[in-house]
């Protein structure tokens, strides 16, 4: 009987100085800072409030889209140890309600908290439109001679096409005169995806569905991560 009591009352011991070990070193971690930080990705959904950005077939609006995807992003990067950051969560633009021009200071602020959140890159997310109707499939777009943006660009574009697998043979494409990608530097670089055609009738009803933007904002985790991971030594490489 004393044998068991003995046993019984060292076992409990041996469980309190585990316990009290692991929270030693949970201190230690906080306090050396030893502890990784989390990268930051800023997800930008593109237009909001009175600015609609495209209407599509069936009046579907752009700046509805751009947030329902950019929000599932958001999630998915979080559970990927990746800390997102958006640059709206609403139905709002960015600008003071007194502005004289709203769509100059809504693209000004968007720029001030990208560059307050010193990300590792961000994702401005919108959807295209043109006045053919049959015009289809996701585009990536970068700052022209960002090389660190076609990089981020190219491995977004390869997962949509991959990982959407409509048959879209767009490629990652420069741009030098859209206002937030003025915005990449050599450590963090902007893109703009392009998500689909609105103005095409079933990528415009695609669109509009939870599981196809779930599988968008699926398919730019992919490609984030990728970049997080590898990017840097895939440029050094080249």
């Amino acid at each position: 009987m004393r044998k068991s009591v003995a046993l019984l009352m060292l076992l409990c011991s041996l469980c309190m100085l585990s316990v009290y070990v692991e929270r030693v070193k949970e201190q230690a971690v906080v306090m050396m800072g030893t502890e990784p930080e989390r990268p930051v990705v800023v997800i930008d959904a593109g237009h909001g409030g009175k600015d609609p950005g495209k209407v599509g077939v069936g009046e579907v609006l752009e700046k509805d889209i751009n947030l329902a995807i950019a929000k599932k992003l958001e999630a998915l990067l979080w559970q990927n140890d990746v800390a997102a950051m958006m640059l709206r969560t609403e139905d709002k633009d960015l600008a003071s309600e007194n502005a004289t021009n709203r769509k100059n200071e809504d693209f000004r602020e968007r720029a001030r908290l990208i560059r307050e959140a010193e990300p590792v890159l961000t994702v401005s997310i919108h959807q295209n439109s043109y006045p053919e109707g049959d015009v289809d499939g996701a585009q990536v777009f970068y700052l022209t001679g960002s090389e660190e943006g076609r990089v981020l660009a190219t491995m977004l574009q390869e997962s949509l096409r991959r990982e959407l697998a409509d048959g879209n043979h767009r490629v990652a494409k420069a741009n030098r005169d859209y206002y937030l990608l003025k915005q990449s530097t050599e450590e963090a670089p902007v893109v703009i995806v392009e998500c689909g055609f609105l103005s095409n009738a079933r990528e415009a009803e695609l669109l509009s569905s939870e599981e196809y933007q779930e599988k968008i904002a699926f398919s730019l985790l992919l490609g984030i991560l990728e970049y997080i991971n590898t990017g840097k030594d895939k440029i050094n490489q080249q």
